[in-house]
């Protein structure tokens, strides 16, 4: 970390980057330049990182921090150099709460995940001789919260990475270069892609009713219901149920009786600090719509329709890791989310979500350990906004 002359002591400087990835953006860190008290886990580093961001905030805006007051930028990340073999670097996602004070470190954020090959190149985490003069380079990533591998495959033209291009991303304004990213083997490492051994569960919630759901863990653990069930079409924008408290407290309901039921959380009350798994979505078969962003999605388009919750709120467009959990569940016959996506066999599946579609591949097979996913593969892009220092009142650690 940079030295800190006197008269900017009422405040520190830490080197960071700011990065859109996919349709999410955050504080991106290279773990050597954190200040000494945060270079390990623990409380210094989340009080760092809830101020970085702006948190907590009980005006929800995060107006004194980098925060955009929405769980898509609402997020930071800590890159280094990999303590893994065979692999470039580590990378750790915090997900800041916006109105309390925790940083969630439960999963890992897809989306970002697109970001972390270019930055890692941009930080000069990776050796100059990897790098070609025009072609790709796939940065192999450790994602430490999860324990998993991702390959980034990042586009270089006269030695640089490519960020601007064509490539459109519904939920992202403007076009930009395609990275191709691929989630090996995500699905939970320490037990079963389905933790319940089922594909289609029961789950009762007190007050609200009894629901068909998949429970699966992979990208990260989700919950998936019918939007009918609920009272949904599945065509629902953010206005729709953002603003209804009802609707976002069942949600929030159904969400933590499913953790319980996933094995994630021993207690019912431990669902309010673990906000950002599981994920909770709604399905529906394919109809046709009216995009956030006014475009017409037609129905012969999609294979289903999917709409997710994050962090209480219904996201914008979709998380990288639903969208990995999406894909996994469609290709393996007989989850809801394969029905309503047509049943069958399959290997990729284009969805509908609140700003438009996106395909996810994922190669799925059937083993006397039950089914397993082999690969998720999503293109998504990313773009470095701001680069320097980021400051914080130096009191931050008291």
């Amino acid at each position: 970390m940079e030295n800190n002359t006197p008269n900017q002591m009422s405040q520190i400087k830490v080197p960071a980057t700011y990065m859109r990835g996919g349709t999410s953006k955050g504080v991106f860190f290279n773990l050597e330049d954190l200040p000494q008290e945060a270079q390990v886990a623990g409380a210094a580093r989340d009080k760092l990182l809830l101020r970085v961001i702006g948190s907590p905030d009980p005006y929800a805006k995060q107006i004194d921090g980098m925060g955009g007051a929405t769980s898509s930028t609402s997020k930071t990340v800590i890159v280094s150099r990999s303590s893994q073999d065979g692999h470039d670097v580590d990378y750790l996602f915090g997900q800041v709460s916006i109105d309390k004070p925790f940083v969630d470190w439960s999963g890992n954020c897809g989306n970002l995940s697109a970001a972390i090959g270019p930055f890692a190149i941009h930080a000069g985490l990776i050796p100059q001789d990897r790098i070609p003069e025009n072609g790709i380079v796939t940065v192999r990533v450790w994602q430490v919260n999860i324990s998993k591998t991702i390959l980034v495959h990042v586009p270089i033209v006269n030695g640089f990475v490519q960020e601007t291009g064509e490539f459109e991303l519904d939920g992202v304004t403007f076009p930009a270069a395609e990275i191709q990213v691929d989630f090996v083997d995500p699905a939970d490492g320490e037990g079963s892609m389905f933790p319940t051994g089922n594909l289609v569960d029961d789950l009762v919630v007190p007050d609200v009713g009894t629901f068909n759901a998949t429970f699966i863990n992979a990208g990260i653990p989700t919950i998936f219901i019918d939007a009918e069930s609920i009272g949904y079409q599945g065509t629902e924008l953010q206005d729709d149920i953002n603003n209804d408290d009802t609707a976002l407290a069942m949600f929030e309901s159904i969400r933590a009786h499913g953790a319980l039921k996933m094995g994630l959380i021993s207690e019912l009350e431990e669902a309010q600090t673990r906000q950002h798994t599981p994920k909770i979505a709604f399905v529906s078969k394919p109809k046709s719509y009216q995009s956030s962003s006014g475009k017409a999605v037609n129905e012969s388009e999609i294979d289903v329709l999917v709409r997710a919750l994050s962090m209480g709120k219904l996201h914008h467009a979709m998380m990288g890791t639903a969208a990995v959990a999406i894909a996994s569940a469609a290709c393996v016959p007989g989850t809801l989310v394969n029905l309503a996506a047509g049943g069958g066999e399959k290997e990729s599946v284009t969805f509908g979500h609140p700003s438009g579609t996106l395909k996810v591949g994922a190669q799925a097979k059937q083993t006397e350990q039950g089914w397993v996913v082999q690969k998720a593969i999503m293109s998504r892009s990313a773009r470095i906004l701001m680069e320097g220092f980021v400051r914080v009142p130096s009191d931050v650690f008291e």
